[in-house]
Parts: C-alpha cells; structure tokens; sequence
C-alpha cells in the first residue's frame, strides 16, 4: 500500500519512513502542509500518517478540509499531545487514530493495520476468484491443492488489479500505487512483477491480460 507521512522533524520520518517500507509499504514524506498537498494532488494513497504541529499550519486544519472535502482516506494523527481533549478533539475532527508521541513502531504498525482493516476493504478478507483462494492476511494464492506465496509488490499488485477485474489499469497507474516518488522506477520495473504475478497465477482461472499500449487487467477464463 501507499502511505503519505506528514512530519517534520527528518530524523523521526526517516524512521517511520524506512520501518513501515520494510512492511512493504511505499512511502512518501512531506516536512509541511503544503508539500502533503502537492502529494495529493498528484497521488492517491491508501494512508496518511498526520502530525499536528507543522512549519505552515496546524494538522488539524488539513485533516478538516480533508474531511469537508468529502476525502475519506484514513488518518492516524501523531501528537505529543496527550491530554484526553486533544485526542477527542482529533476524533472529533474526523482521524481515524492517533498515537501519542514517543511512540513505539509496533504499535505505531499496529494501529495501521487496525484502522485498514475497519476501513472494511474487501481485500482485507479471504476471497475466491477463477479458481484460486486469495489470502491477503498470508499474502498467499492457493490453486488447487497448491499453496504459492507471494512477495511485498507482487501481493500489492493483485490487490490493485483484483480489486476491479477486466478493468484496465495502466502502468502509470500501477507505479504511483506501488513505488514511492524516492524509487526510481521505469515501465520494466511494472514488466517485471507482472511477470512473476502470472507465473503464481498458472494452473487457475486467472490471466493477466496485456492490453497494448493501455496496460493491465484481470481476467477469468
């Protein structure tokens, strides 16, 4: 999945940064307000780590206007604050989460999972499709009485490409949803992983179909 992290202070993004890509996230950080919104603007992600106090504003004037807006994306606050109110507060204001500052990552990884799952994302679940079981939680295909594991990126692609089958999707879209703008990343980069998707793939229903020119889609045959 893609995260955004919003949080000036270099050292502990850095951290957050290198912890959560070894999850298998792609991460992109902004030091303030208006470096978040030029991501948004050019991006869509799956979660946004928000920290309050911030060269150019209050964090929770963007998380408001996130939510006036009628954007949904999930939102864990971080806030050195720790006082009951301020943690209503951010509630109130529509953040998913928050965690109090110092924090350890585990829980910091913890809540992100936590507040993906109640998102209630379909993909959060065991699903069937074209004769293979999908188990995100396993970040596993099971075809017949085969069990294949998949890798970071190549469980991340099947997501993107199962969450709407016979949609096409193209590589531009597939890279922003997958690498992060620090990855240096070509089109071979996406040739590649679905390459190795559609050798996990072989024995079911399921096909990766080339559309040229275009991009990607699932299909069942």
């Amino acid at each position: 999945m893609r995260f955004l992290l919003v949080e000036d202070n270099p050292e502990l993004s850095c951290s957050v940064a290198d912890r959560l890509r070894l999850d298998g996230h792609a991460v992109d950080s902004a030091a303030s307000l208006s470096e978040a919104r030029d991501c948004l603007a050019a991006a869509g992600y799956d979660l946004i780590l928000l920290d309050i106090s911030l060269p150019d504003g209050d964090g929770r004037d963007f998380l408001k206007s996130e939510r006036r807006a009628g954007r949904d994306t999930p939102i864990i606050v971080m806030t050195a604050r720790a006082a009951v109110s301020d943690r209503v507060d951010v509630l109130d204001l529509g953040a998913d989460d928050y965690v109090t500052k110092p924090f350890d990552f585990a829980e910091l990884e913890a809540r992100c999972r936590a507040v993906l799952r109640r998102r209630g994302s379909a993909l959060q679940t065991v699903r069937a499709f074209a004769g293979l079981t999908f188990n995100p939680l396993t970040a596993t295909l099971t075809i017949g009485p085969e069990t294949r594991e998949l890798r970071n990126r190549e469980l991340r692609l099947f997501e993107i490409l199962l969450s709407a089958p016979d949609r096409i999707f193209s590589k531009a879209h597939l890279c922003d949803r997958l690498f992060s703008y620090a990855e240096a990343v070509t089109d071979n980069a996406i040739e590649v992983y679905v390459g190795r998707l559609r050798r996990k793939l072989e024995g079911s229903g399921a096909r990766i179909e080339t559309v040229r020119g275009i991009g990607y889609r699932l299909v069942a045959e």
